[in-house]
């Protein structure tokens, strides 16, 4: 297998993707991949079951060059949404109010799409791809609408857009995301309204398919591209949306679409070795949107197209990746918002293409509840009325994902002011990461009260370069873990979770942060989160020694007002409060300070740090126990996290 990204590759491919330089760096998932690759020969077996590696030969048959198109769908609509599909949306509009609310929602969100400009070719710093999701969500939308009622509004708006975009110069290929996702809009746009268009508007869509996104993909190919092989959302997107776009004009361009096509579905188990084995996403929660969403569309037009997937749906880990998506909303509908994601959740459609691939139902009941009656096209493309609250409250309310090394507690699926933890380890060197191991957030009563503070604006110098830590939200100090002697952790650290329980008392995992800070000094970093026992009640404990005297820093970052006194801040927010009491070690007391964020950094407006500082620390414990209002407010001695395992958080 080519070794994509490295070495002198990596310094070809830095020249057109410089702000990618960080993110080609696999590990030994590369490695994993190619023996995957290289392994897999036999007969397709179709499971809904994800096999142990030694099985994957038997359930992923990539095809060849000569045979990807041998089963292809002839004529047009072929993908992801076939005219019997379309009828039965119809069917459920009639029958069922929650889709009929979706459509006039999506109706609504089309007749103003009508009204606005056609879009223009303007970048953003390096990136035309805010024009590219623009033109793929109002083609999605402008089509089914034509496609559900065939009005011609919606049609000629569809028109427009693409035959004016046609006439860009190009879409953008230094930034090759840009291509894939418009590659993608004019698939869709191509297929779904083929019989509606005349023979010169087809021929100038498929020649913008073919010239501004097929050709230039084959060129990157050729070249070695990073992005072919790599092991994040660039290549889920990348190779995804060709793929759709190679499908969408295989007919009539066989020769092109079938090179693409095969590299395609044999490059992207590189990427899906990252869901690997529980459905994580190391990239954050929003990445594990943005690469799922053209996974499943990938998967969804093969299937239709082809009528096989060639098994890459049955590689490990995709079976649970709707449930991590699950877990890592909290109470209050935000995100464990870690590397560069944002706060706020809200719907994904591809938990219904995810339900309905691996008979999920309560994929489909919490995507119900994300959409509420305002639904995307792919909520009513793939809507599901299955699943009800007793499909979610079958599962466990406490998770430690493997992969990502992220754990996800919580007192309640269903209650929304239950008390919710997310905690990570993980390894600063995957992509989009922030130096946060060890970082968490809490809600509870309803409110956020530790928060992530997110991303910043991917424009700002170096911000996937040399400068990217030097940056408050992506180095340490932006983060709710330890500084020492205000140092950022180790860029190449990884946080291992070495231990997770969980019973229907409680839950708790520990985390090795020791690599982080071993530059400065660590000997042993270990921190320790539980939920106590009654569920509503958080323990957080770090234990720390060193060879040599450090200032120790512990923060937590929260948009409520702090009142504190010594051992004690009381946070208040929403109308709720929040206690933090600092059991250890003694004399230490909180501070809170006003952060302070300058341009041309996003200013923080309104959040506040919780700190506690120690000086000359050589070996100390530092125990912070969270109870929100209305919880007992018994005692608590903690008890050292070489006793958890045994005896728990607390004697």
């Amino acid at each position: 297998m080519a070794n994509y990204g490295l070495g002198t590759l990596a310094q070809q491919q830095a020249r057109l993707y410089p702000e990618m330089i960080r993110s080609c760096r696999m590990r030994s998932l590369a490695a994993a991949v190619a023996g995957l690759l290289c392994a897999c020969t036999g007969t397709h077996h179709p499971t809904d079951t994800v096999a142990p590696p030694e099985e994957w030969p038997t359930m992923y048959t990539p095809p060849t060059e000569t045979t990807v198109l041998s089963t292809l769908r002839s004529g047009h609509p072929k993908l992801i949404q076939l005219d019997k599909d379309i009828d039965a949306i119809t069917a459920r509009v009639n029958e069922d109010p929650v889709p009929a609310g979706y459509l006039a929602a999506l109706r609504t969100k089309g007749d103003n799409m009508i009204a606005a400009p056609v879009s223009e070719r303007v970048l953003v710093g390096p990136r035309l791809l805010a024009i590219s999701r623009t033109v793929l969500d109002r083609v999605y939308t402008l089509a089914l609408l034509y496609r559900l009622g065939h009005e011609q509004p919606y049609l000629d708006r569809a028109r427009a857009e693409l035959l004016h975009v046609a006439g860009f110069s190009d879409w953008n290929p230094s930034h090759f995301l840009d291509v894939a996702e418009m590659t993608h809009a004019f698939a869709i746009g191509y297929d779904w309204l083929y019989p509606a268009l005349s023979a010169e508007d087809r021929a100038i869509i498929r020649d913008a398919i073919v010239q501004k996104g097929l050709l230039p993909a084959q060129q990157a190919y050729q070249a070695g591209a990073w992005w072919t092989g790599d092991a994040f959302n660039w290549n889920n997107v990348c190779n995804g949306g060709i793929a759709v776009g190679a499908l969408a004009v295989a007919d009539e361009e066989p020769t092109l679409a079938a090179w693409l096509l095969y590299r395609n579905i044999k490059n992207l188990p590189a990427a899906l070795a990252s869901y690997a084995p529980d459905g994580a996403w190391a990239e954050g929660p929003a990445y594990w949107g943005y690469a799922t969403q053209y996974t499943v569309a990938m998967f969804a037009a093969l299937n239709t197209a082809l009528g096989t997937d060639f098994g890459l749906s049955s590689l490990p880990g995709l079976a649970e990746a709707g449930f991590y998506r699950v877990s890592v909303v909290g109470p209050t509908g935000k995100f464990f918002n870690f590397a560069d994601s944002r706060e706020n959740a809200g719907a994904d459609g591809s938990l219904l293409f995810l339900g309905h691939r691996y008979d999920q139902p309560l994929l489909a009941y919490q995507e119900r509840l994300y959409a509420g009656t305002a639904g995307s096209h792919h909520d009513l493309m793939w809507y599901d009325p299955r699943g009800t609250e007793a499909d979610i409250l079958a599962v466990p309310t406490d998770t430690w994902f493997r992969g990502a090394d992220v754990v996800l507690l919580r007192s309640s699926w269903v209650d929304p002011f239950a008390t919710w933890v997310g905690f990570k380890g993980g390894d600063n060197q995957a992509n989009h990461s922030h130096l946060d191991l060890g970082t968490f957030v809490i809600d509870a009563l309803g409110q956020r009260w530790a928060m992530e503070l997110g991303p910043d604006d991917y424009n700002l110098p170096g911000y996937f370069g040399a400068q990217r830590y030097t940056y408050y939200r992506l180095g340490t100090r932006g983060q709710n873990t330890l500084e020492l002697d205000d140092a950022n952790q180790d860029e190449n650290a990884a946080a291992p979770v070495t231990f997770f329980f969980r019973d229907d008392n409680g839950a708790r995992a520990i985390a090795d942060l020791t690599a982080a800070y071993r530059a400065g000094g660590a000997a042993r970093v270990m921190r320790g989160m539980a939920l106590l026992e009654g569920r509503n009640r958080v323990l957080l404990r770090d234990e720390i020694t060193t060879s040599k005297p450090v200032q120790l820093v512990w923060s937590m970052h929260t948009q409520a007002t702090i009142a504190v006194s010594e051992t004690i801040a009381t946070l208040s927010l929403g109308g709720k409060t929040l206690q933090a009491e600092l059991l250890s070690p003694p004399g230490a007391v909180f501070t809170w300070t006003d952060v302070v964020i300058n341009p041309p950094e996003t200013p923080a407006t309104g959040i506040r740090k919780l700190q506690v500082m120690l000086t000359g620390v050589t070996q100390t414990d530092l125990t912070v126990l969270f109870t929100p209002e209305g919880a007992p407010t018994s005692a608590v001695v903690p008890r050292p996290l070489d006793g958890w395992e045994t005896g728990g958080p607390v004697q």
